[in-house]
């Protein structure tokens, strides 16, 4: 983290790699946007699992193993487990925030006895161990909800799906979801939301800060900003300086001018043939699509 925080804040313009708003604490707050007015990605891509339900699992099969990233609470996969049942060969949920996973793990166990689930605590931005399956004739299946996709930089995205396709193997799935383009002010409102909790979510990340790498960021000196970039399609979160200030970090002092900014997050917005022909990029075959009625969110079953 410390490698990360440091070279990012030496870059132009400055950043910080969003992985790291979630910590607990960062988790928890991010639970609370998703049930917010304005934050549709979540309600809506539960909707589309929810009606789409039977098919979606006819595409995972049976005697699959379904690897979740990014799992949190893993509350839009209890869809899954519900319709796919004990057919599930096991469930692999992956997450950077441990301590929400493995609560989450115990409270599957209960719900769904007769379920492997296997937790891996990790940065699956990073290379790590998925758990080795006996039979390795079973198909694999990535969960990948949440439009999370578009945290990464577009080139970046297509090497992410590619990891996915080699981890899955020939004939294994991605079941992605992914936030469409759509009106700026809809896409404004969702990540700066009037009752601050967004803004709350992004401070967070300088309380970590402070208390992971010994730095001394003062939170009323930061604000939160979120701007819709037309241009590249993105939604970016920002912190910014409201004063000229020097912050220490790990002994090292860094110094801000007023107004200057710390990316914290990109939330890239796609169209639909955008996604398929970047997951043909990263040698994924495209399946099957579902969508809201507005069109304002999609759901993508692709094949390697």
């Amino acid at each position: 983290m410390l490698a990360d925080v440091l070279t990012g804040l030496h870059a132009t313009p400055r950043r910080i790699p969003s992985k790291y708003l979630y910590d607990a604490e960062g988790s928890r707050l991010f639970e609370r946007i998703t049930q917010l007015d304005a934050y549709y990605p979540t309600r809506t891509e539960r909707r589309i699992l929810a009606t789409h339900l039977s098919t979606i699992a006819a595409r995972i099969g049976p005697d699959a193993v379904l690897i979740e990233y990014g799992s949190g609470s893993s509350a839009k996969t209890r869809l899954l487990l519900d319709a796919l049942g004990s057919s599930l060969a096991a469930y692999v949920p992956i997450d950077i925030a441990e301590d929400i996973l493995l609560h989450s793990a115990d409270t599957l166990r209960q719900a769904y006895p007769g379920l492997r689930i296997r937790p891996v605590a990790a940065d699956y931005t990073q290379p790590h161990v998925v758990p080795d399956d006996p039979d390795h004739r079973r198909k694999r299946v990535v969960f990948f909800p949440g439009s999370t996709i578009g945290n990464f930089e577009p080139h970046e995205a297509q090497r992410f799906l590619a990891h996915i396709a080699e981890l899955v193997g020939p004939g294994g799935g991605l079941l992605l979801g992914a936030d469409l383009k759509k009106d700026p002010d809809l896409l404004q409102r969702a990540y700066a939301d009037d009752l601050g909790v967004t803004a709350a979510f992004n401070r967070n990340l300088l309380v970590r800060l402070n208390r992971e790498l010994d730095a001394d960021f003062d939170l009323d000196r930061w604000a939160h900003r979120a701007v819709y970039d037309a241009d590249h399609g993105r939604v970016e979160m920002h912190l910014v300086s409201t004063t000229r200030q020097t912050v220490h970090i790990a002994g090292r002092a860094i110094t801000f001018d007023q107004g200057e900014t710390i990316l914290t997050e990109n939330s890239y917005k796609y169209d639909v043939e955008d996604l398929i022909n970047l997951a043909a990029l990263a040698g994924m075959t495209h399946v099957q699509t579902w969508t809201d009625a507005r069109g304002w969110f999609a759901v993508l079953y692709l094949e390697a």
